[in-house]
């Protein structure tokens, strides 16, 4: 990074926490009610039939690469997420949810009638139905869902993040657009609750790997001789095969149980709750990948364990951290477009002071694969600005991934580098 742009980094940092000083020690002004009630429509007079809609919009603007050198500053506004979800039960023995929306909604994408191409079009994100078997302990499920396994954050919220985003490179969200439709599988899934352990698992169908980011290709530097496209080869036999995938996560929750009704996993709290679990996770794919030379199928193999802990330390504030280790597995040397095969540590902590509207938080991931010569690393150094708790925030995040040819090509002539600076203003009802 150059000295002016450093400068200006170290600036805007510098500012806004000035700003979060004064913000603090300045008077208190009477506070308008920001209080709703859920956008929920009740089905008989308990509530218990109901409705229930959440709207949400996280609108980004972000510098171009300030790793390159030499380059102009620019900075380029857009729609990180443009979302509807709506869920409802008439009984308790079934759920229905829909989710439609659109991401990334960028100036180099958008259309001149809105119709022409991907980028401004709303997409079916998920479509479930839901059937209770076992009250709290077994809940079957089919259709377009989100019921991950590996970590937690692979089953990440995006209205209550703690961070600005799930970190980048998506290795927690390792298959999205590689075996599935934005991180969403067609299949069946179950979960449950007993006593203060949860889990759910799943038996999914892949994307065609055609549709998939870079159709499977490997992305590493070292030569694996491997394409994640396994689905669409027959065996020797001329059977099909890899058409299957398996996964699932599993909790347990020393404090606080959390809600599994959905399956978007909270952020944070912000001091609501006193959170502490653990878990463990798999995502298998047999014969999912093909190595040409002797036509032959390999397995996709990856485990997880992680932990989560959200809780105040004193009436009023929130401490908020997350660690987890990823052992990916694709066949030697392979890398895909998020993971590859290898170990992946990530980590985070935030904090947020007593009477504070504002928190503070750093995350850190490395990442050794077979197929790279060199580590890839990760840095978020951020600031969460609550206006209404995650109903209405503004985030502003330094991010920076080292070493990752895959984003940033060496012709670039930023030696794998990516640095920028990121804002985000984030509403949901």
């Amino acid at each position: 990074m150059n000295t002016f742009k450093l400068k200006y980094l170290l600036f805007l940092l510098i500012g806004c926490s000035q700003i979060s000083i004064k913000a603090q020690v300045a008077p208190a002004a009477p506070e308008e009610d920001h209080s709703y009630k859920p956008l929920t429509v009740k089905l008989n007079e308990t509530g218990s039939k109901y409705v229930r809609f959440i709207i949400w919009h996280q609108q980004w603007a972000q510098t171009s690469n300030l790793a390159v050198e030499d380059s102009k500053l620019q900075v380029t506004s857009f729609a990180r997420r443009s979302r509807i979800l709506a869920y409802a039960q008439v009984s308790s023995r079934f759920l229905i949810l829909t989710h439609i929306g659109l991401n990334n909604l960028t100036p180099g994408n958008l259309d001149a009638l809105g119709n022409g191409g991907n980028g401004p079009q709303f997409f079916l994100h998920d479509a479930w139905t839901e059937f209770k078997v076992i009250p709290k302990k077994f809940y079957l499920g089919t259709g377009l869902h989100y019921w991950k396994g590996l970590t937690r954050l692979a089953n990440q919220s995006t209205l209550n993040f703690m961070t600005m985003d799930n970190p980048r490179p998506f290795t927690h969200w390792h298959s999205l657009g590689v075996t599935d439709q934005f991180a969403r599988h067609f299949g069946v899934y179950a979960k449950g609750e007993i006593g203060k352990f949860d889990y759910r698992v799943a038996i999914n169908n892949p994307l065609n790997p055609a549709n998939a980011l870079g159709a499977g290709r490997d992305f590493g530097t070292e030569a694996s001789g491997l394409t994640y496209n396994g689905s669409a080869k027959p065996d020797k036999d001329g059977k099909p095969t890899g058409n299957t995938i398996i996964e699932g996560y599993f909790r347990y929750n020393l404090w606080d149980t959390e809600s599994t009704v959905l399956p978007y996993q909270v952020g944070s709290y912000l001091g609501s709750k006193k959170v502490f679990g653990i878990g463990a996770g798999f995502f298998a794919h047999p014969n999912a990948m093909y190595k040409e030379s002797d036509q032959t199928h390999e397995n996709v193999s990856h485990i997880a364990v992680d932990a989560f802990l959200d809780m105040p330390l004193s009436e009023g504030d929130c401490l908020n951290a997350y660690a987890s280790f990823t052992q990916f597995d694709y066949g030697e040397k392979y890398v895909s477009r998020w993971g590859g095969t290898g170990g992946v540590f990530y980590g985070h902590i935030g904090y947020k002071p007593k009477g504070s509207k504002f928190m503070p938080y750093i995350a850190l991931q490395s990442a050794n694969y077979d197929g790279f010569q060199e580590p890839i690393n990760g840095l978020d150094i951020g600031l969460n600005y609550f206006i209404n708790g995650h109903n209405a925030k503004v985030t502003l995040e330094y991010h920076q991934v080292t070493g990752d040819f895959r984003d940033v090509p060496a012709s670039v002539q930023a030696d794998g580098k990516m640095q920028q600076v990121r804002l985000q203003t984030h509403i949901f009802l």
